[in-house]
């Protein structure tokens, strides 16, 4: 496939961002079988720099997926099996002190990659948790009285099992607000899962590098090009408002099921979610329906359950999804949109 090239005005052109990205896409499907939500929000958290979350039972190829989108990037990539013994030190690094000269030296730990896999994330106590907090805000990590800049792009993607709870910690709020969508895998379909077996008795895989990384920052810039309208923006902001007062966006029944609800940065991650599936789709402006499309795994993670939730068995899923059905989806008049452009 041929190379993506800026135009003049230092962006590459929405259809040829589409036709790169489904290459890419195409790559990912020849050793991920089904998935395809998965896959497409993974290439959203690579356009947007977020950081994503994914959930599943063991099994469900969540590993795979973040190796093998390293693979087809063609990034550095470094996974880190998350155990209870961890220590911030193994994450980011340390000061190694050198008898010889009487000095010290920096040894960079495994998060200074382009890709970071954080396996099980859920199983490290809170001190390493909170080791994670300024690389994934601030893209540096601080070693001492100094301060590192981890490669570009950089992102983390990190995966928990949600059927174990034995020798787990939860995540701190403050952390989950910092991934830019929770992805809650299941079980594949039988006819997907027959061709996993069959593929299995075969030579596996192995994904081709089909975007470098210097295309992906092209498209990265690209995306956050896209034009964004009033209305979409408005939009966003009242998906996440209506996490907080539930009652007066018609939600009464939900009141008593959330503790909270989104941060602006759900605002925020809405509309530049928005514009990489813009992108995805081979446009360079944002429609609501976009906004509509990732908004409950942008803001599933960002409402906080009361006990009464939990006893009743009423989820953030179940919140998000009604708040998306009482919100109508504005339209936007295209043809008006073009004419005042």
């Amino acid at each position: 496939m041929e190379t993506l090239v800026a135009n003049a005005e230092g962006l590459a052109e929405p259809q040829d961002a589409r036709r790169k990205l489904e290459a890419a896409l195409f790559e990912a499907k020849r050793v991920i079988v089904g998935q395809e939500g998965m896959l497409e929000r993974a290439l959203i958290a690579l356009l947007t720099g977020g950081h994503l979350l994914i959930e599943g039972v063991p099994g469900l190829a969540k590993t795979l997926t973040v190796r093998t989108m390293a693979e087809v990037l063609g990034g550095s990539f470094h996974r880190i099996q998350f155990t209870p013994d961890l220590v911030p030190s193994d994450l980011v690094g340390t000061r190694i002190y050198r008898p010889h000269d009487g000095s010290f030296e920096t040894e960079f730990g495994p998060v200074f990659c382009n890709f970071l896999l954080a396996d099980e994330i859920n199983r490290a106590p809170a001190k390493v948790q909170s080791a994670l907090l300024e690389v994934m805000q601030e893209r540096q990590v601080t070693i001492g009285k100094q301060s590192y800049p981890v490669p570009d792009p950089f992102l983390v993607m990190a995966t928990q099992n949600p059927i174990e709870s034995e020798g787990t910690y939860p995540l701190p709020e403050a952390q989950l607000d910092r991934f830019m969508m929770k992805i809650e895998v299941t079980y594949p379909g039988f006819n997907d899962e027959m061709v996993v077996v069959q593929r299995s008795l075969l030579e596996p895989a192995h994904a081709a590098n089909v975007l470098s990384l210097e295309e992906l920052r092209l498209l990265q810039k690209t995306a956050a090009a896209a034009f964004v309208d009033r209305v979409v923006t408005e939009y966003a902001v009242t998906l996440v408002t209506a996490t907080r007062h539930l009652t007066h966006y018609g939600l009464k029944e939900y009141e008593p099921y959330v503790s909270w609800g989104a941060s602006p940065r759900g605002s925020l991650n809405l509309v530049h979610a928005g514009r990489a599936l813009a992108l995805l789709r081979g446009r360079g402006y944002v429609l609501p329906a976009d906004v509509h499309d990732v908004a409950l795994d942008v803001l599933r993670h960002r409402v906080g359950l009361t006990y009464q939730a939990l006893a009743e068995e009423v989820t953030a899923d179940h919140v998000v999804s009604a708040i998306i059905g009482r919100i109508p989806v504005p339209r936007i008049d295209l043809a008006r949109e073009q004419e005042s452009a």
